[in-house]
């Protein structure tokens, strides 16, 4: 299975969005969310460039060829296998969606944004409402994200304290360290009950920042 890919760009197409990247000698067909194809551009990157990209690999009895699916970021890929546990929604049906940062799309689905989620390609109502129903309050770390400057690297291993680790979780996104900590301690202060708990709290760190931004 392959998980994380680096060569050079030989081919990359919008429509579909597709890379074939070489790599060891062998060129690797790499499907392109919309958003992934247009952060490259953004940066420069085209063939003949340099790439790193997280890998998710698909193949079944039913789909023998294997699929890859191309990601900047672990925390994206994260986010699409989150997506794909949703009834309806496979690999090929959540790439083809994913036309906006994953931190929007997440912030659609805690804030229950049908109508946002319903602009999404091949999103329906239906599908938009089992989105919701599937993955609100699971991806509210996903919704915090700063994705203009997240950083995966140099990590340490996660404290053993919800506290400890949503400040580690918040500077992960693209956080600095003393804002990360000014977030998680307001919010402690306004509901200690979710103190001891990382899901809930950053539920409440997600919403004190939605507040923020009305």
């Amino acid at each position: 299975m392959i998980s994380y890919i680096t060569g050079t760009i030989r081919s990359l197409t919008r429509e579909p969005g597709r890379a074939v990247i070489i790599a060891g000698g062998v060129g690797y067909e790499v499907s392109l969310p919309t958003y992934v194809y247009q952060s490259l551009a953004n940066d420069g990157i085209g063939e003949g460039s340099q790439v790193e990209l997280e890998i998710y690999y698909h193949v079944t009895e039913r789909q023998p060829k294997p699929m890859l699916v191309g990601f900047r970021h672990p925390s994206e890929k994260r986010f699409f296998e989150q997506l794909i546990q949703v009834e309806g929604i496979g690999p090929a049906k959540a790439a083809a969606a994913l036309v906006f940062p994953v931190s929007t799309i997440a912030s659609a689905i805690e804030t229950e944004d049908l109508g946002s989620l319903q602009r999404l390609p091949g999103i329906g109502s239906r599908a938009a409402q089992k989105i919701v129903a599937t993955l609100r309050g699971k991806v509210a770390a996903t919704a915090l994200l700063q994705d203009a400057g997240i950083s995966e690297q140099g990590q340490t291993p996660p404290p053993s304290d919800a506290r400890s680790e949503a400040i580690e979780a918040l500077v992960t996104l693209g956080y600095r360290p003393t804002e990360a900590q000014d977030k998680v301690e307001e919010v402690i202060r306004h509901t200690p009950e979710v103190a001891d708990d990382l899901q809930d709290l950053m539920r409440e760190i997600f919403k004190a920042q939605v507040s923020q931004q009305d």
